[in-house]
C-alpha cells in the first residue's frame, strides 16, 4: 500500500532525500523468521531505493544504516549487521559504480573492524568521480555526536587563531559538520510507523519535510519512493516566510 495517489507535480524533485530505515526486526518477526533475515531483506530494499532515486533524478540519498546507538544491540545482531555491511561494501559497490553512483560515508568508522573501515574507504575512493547519485551511508552516526565534534573542532580553530569568533555564523558552523560539503536534506523519511528522528541529521534537518509511513523497511520499493516524492511535491516550503 502506497501512502498517496494522484501523481506528482511536474518538475518538483528534491535534491536530497534522507531515510531512517526502520522495521527489519518487525518484518522478520511477523514472518517467523530470524532477525538476520529481516536485515537481509532490508539490504535488498536499499538496492531498490537506490534504483528508484536514480530513476527519479534525485542527486543525494542519505541512508541511516547503523546509528551510534545500534552498538547497544546484542553482540550477535551487531555481528550480523557488520557482516552484511562488509558483504555489500565488498561485492555490491561495483554494480552501483556502473550506474554512476558515488558512495560517501559519515559517522565514526573507528568502532568498526579494520577490514570494514578499509572496504568503506575503498568504496568512497573507487566511486569518487561518479555524478548520477551520491549515496551517503550513515554508519555509527549520531546527530548529537556530529554537532559535538563540530563544536570541538571549531573551538580548536578559534583557539589556534585560524578562525575568529566574530566570523562564526550558521554557515561557518555547518562547515565543521560531517556533512559540510552536502546539501541539507529536503525530506527525511522514516518507515515502520515510528514518528521520531532518532538522533539522525539533527542540525541538517532543521527545514526538512518530515514524512512518516507505515511500511516496514524490507517492503519499501520504487512505488513507496515515488509516493514520498508525491507528498513532497504537494508541500509548500516557506522557510519561515509567509506565502505570497
Amino acid at each position: 500500500m502506497y501512502p498517496v495517489a494522484g501523481g506528482r507535480r511536474a518538475g518538483i524533485v528534491p535534491d536530497h532525500v534522507a531515510i531512517i530505515m526502520d522495521g527489519n526486526g518487525r518484518w522478520a518477526a511477523a514472518r517467523g523468521l530470524p532477525l538476520l533475515a529481516g536485515h537481509r531483506a532490508g539490504a535488498e530494499a536499499v538496492q531498490r531505493c537506490i534504483r528508484a532515486a536514480v530513476a527519479a533524478g534525485v542527486k543525494w540519498l542519505t541512508l541511516y544504516a547503523f546509528s551510534s546507538e545500534n552498538w547497544r544491540r546484542t553482540p550477535q545482531e551487531v555481528a550480523d549487521l557488520t557482516s552484511l555491511l562488509r558483504y555489500y561494501l565488498r561485492y555490491k559497490v561495483a554494480e552501483l559504480a556502473a550506474k554512476g553512483v558515488r558512495i560517501r560515508i559519515i559517522g565514526d568508522l573507528s568502532r568498526f573492524a579494520p577490514d570494514v573501515r578499509a572496504e568503506a574507504r575503498r568504496a568512497e575512493t573507487e566511486t569518487a568521480s561518479n555524478t548520477v547519485l551520491t549515496v551517503v551511508l550513515a554508519l555509527s552516526y549520531g546527530g548529537r555526536a556530529d554537532i559535538m565534534q563540530a563544536a570541538l573542532r571549531m573551538a580548536k580553530a578559534i583557539n589556534d587563531g585560524t578562525l575568529a569568533a566574530a566570523q562564526v555564523d550558521e554557515d561557518t558552523f555547518g562547515g565543521f559538520l560531517m556533512t559540510a560539503d552536502m546539501p541539507d536534506p529536503d525530506i527525511v523519511v522514516r518507515t515502520s510507523g515510528e514518528s521520531r528522528l532518532s538522533n539522525f541529521l539533527l542540525w541538517q534537518s532543521a527545514y526538512a519535510e518530515l514524512i512518516f509511513i507505515e511500511t516496514l523497511w524490507p517492503d519499501f520499493d520504487a512505488g513507496h519512493f515515488d509516493a514520498v516524492l508525491q507528498i513532497y511535491s504537494r508541500r509548500e516550503r516557506r522557510f519561515g516566510a509567509r506565502p505570497v
